[in-house]
């Protein structure tokens, strides 16, 4: 088995770029989606806007199908040493810790989202659930910590899959399920409740390029979700159904 490197997906060119004295803005796709989640009297939240569902970060319930992250990633050592590092930062009060306790189990990475795509999610069909049954337990191993191009103010950690012949092991899932294939899987965790200043920014830049390569947790995927919810955040998420992965192998999370 060999994972995924950064040359095989697109987690560097989709980063955020720190420009040295610069103070971090949470974004406009952020300020609607996610910040009246997690800050619904700031300034800075915009509360609806034509041409999206949202409105104070909620929209009419939109399926996707996700890979669950275990809730082995909260005991883990490396992540509980993140969490002390992020803790120790200048911005440590602009996090909103509550939303990370409120999503342990939840945790998941979105292979097959409404939202991003625009279509509707559907459950797969028999035949589509008997190509996934033969796909095995493919392994996966989170990185990070993170911030993309897009969505300033949440910070992830990054998935990385194994190889699977020509693909990656989500890429190749993605396929079965007919969904658009994407070279990023990110597991959002923790949200900004306020900007950065310049030196907040500077303390989340270096956070991010020492963590980078670092892993967190290595498990096997043993099943996806057909997830509901009305927010972003999956605060208020129903799992509608849990699709098997192979199970012939059996394997349970490991720590790093």
């Amino acid at each position: 088995m060999k994972l995924c490197t950064d040359d095989d997906l697109g987690y560097a060119t989709q980063r955020t770029h720190f420009p040295p004295g610069k103070a971090f803005h949470l974004d406009p796709q952020y300020r609607l989606a996610h910040l009246p989640l997690v800050a619904p009297f700031h300034r800075k939240v915009i509360a609806s806007k034509p041409g999206t569902p949202y409105v104070m970060g909620r929209h009419e319930a939109v399926t996707s199908i996700a890979l669950p992250v275990p809730p082995a990633l909260y005991q883990a050592p490396a992540f509980l040493d993140l969490s002390d590092e992020l803790r120790a930062t200048p911005f440590a009060r602009k996090i909103a810790w509550d939303v990370v306790d409120a999503r342990r189990s939840l945790l998941h990475a979105t292979l097959c989202g409404s939202l991003a795509s625009g279509e509707p999610v559907q459950p797969p069909d028999a035949e589509t659930r008997a190509a996934l049954s033969r796909v095995g337990r493919p392994s996966i191993e989170l990185r990070g910590l993170f911030s993309g191009t897009v969505n300033h103010g949440r910070l992830y950690l990054k998935t990385y899959p194994e190889r699977s012949g020509e693909d990656n092991a989500l890429a190749r899932i993605q396929k079965l399920l007919k969904a658009r294939v994407t070279d990023v899987y990110l597991v959002g965790l923790f949200n900004l409740v306020d900007d950065l200043d310049v030196v907040e920014t500077a303390a989340l830049a270096s956070l991010i390029e020492r963590w980078w390569d670092l892993p967190i947790l290595h498990f096997e995927a043993d099943c996806l979700w057909l997830l509901s919810s009305r927010d972003d955040l999956t605060l208020d998420a129903e799992i509608v159904e849990t699709i098997p992965l192979n199970t012939d192998r059996s394997a349970a999370p490991t720590t790093s």
